[in-house]
């Protein structure tokens, strides 16, 4: 892929989650959880890049391309986020909850937590690209109900959040993201850190 298809197809794969944590936002609950499913699935049947969809398969010299797909997952996420700000439905009150709830924890906790969730969508796109679909149907609502934070699913809801809570959290938010992206890298990548004959 060239340069513009990566970015393309990356934005594609941050409205697929965008999407998804629209629904998330508008159910909540195991409900909204298993719904979410639906992000991911569109993104591996239509064979788009996502950050920890693709992280945990990327090889040496391949950082940079990692770091266009999660600008252009974050790009897709904020086309939906202006979607949400339209809608008659709280989402800007919930997406403000689970940012605050993030923010509590502080960026170190939630980066660890992130690790559950890049190892879990590893897994899911593991088996789903082999035509087993069964993974990723349990594994994406799992990262949900653990509290586990996906950087892309996140970047849609913190771009939900009320432009007043950015400017009052600005630089706590970016810390937190930034640990978030990183633990999400470490996860996706825990299966060839830790058994690297295997992977």
């Amino acid at each position: 892929m060239n340069t513009g298809l990566i970015f393309r197809s990356s934005v594609m794969a941050g409205i697929c989650i965008g999407v998804a944590g629209f629904g998330y936002l508008a159910i909540g609950g195991i409900a909204g959880a298993v719904l979410f499913a639906c992000g991911l699935l569109a993104v591996v049947s239509y064979k788009l890049k996502l950050y920890t969809g693709t992280a945990g398969f990327i090889q040496k010299g391949e950082v940079l391309q990692l770091l266009l797909i999660l600008a252009g997952n974050i790009v897709g996420c904020l086309l939906v986020a202006l979607l949400a700000r339209l809608s008659p439905m709280p989402l800007q009150e919930s997406a403000e909850k689970i940012l605050a709830g993030r923010l509590a924890i502080g960026p170190l906790r939630a980066g660890a937590l992130a690790i559950g969730c890049g190892f879990l969508m590893t897994t899911a796109v593991t088996f789903a690209r082999k035509d087993k679909w069964l993974p990723l149907l349990f594994c994406v609502p799992m990262f949900i109900v653990c509290g586990f934070p996906h950087c892309v699913a996140d970047a849609f809801y913190y771009l939900t959040c009320p432009l007043a809570f950015w400017a009052e959290h600005l630089w706590g938010i970016l810390l937190l993201y930034i640990c978030i992206v990183l633990g999400n890298f470490l996860g996706c990548n825990l299966y060839r850190l830790l058994l690297p004959d295997a992977a």
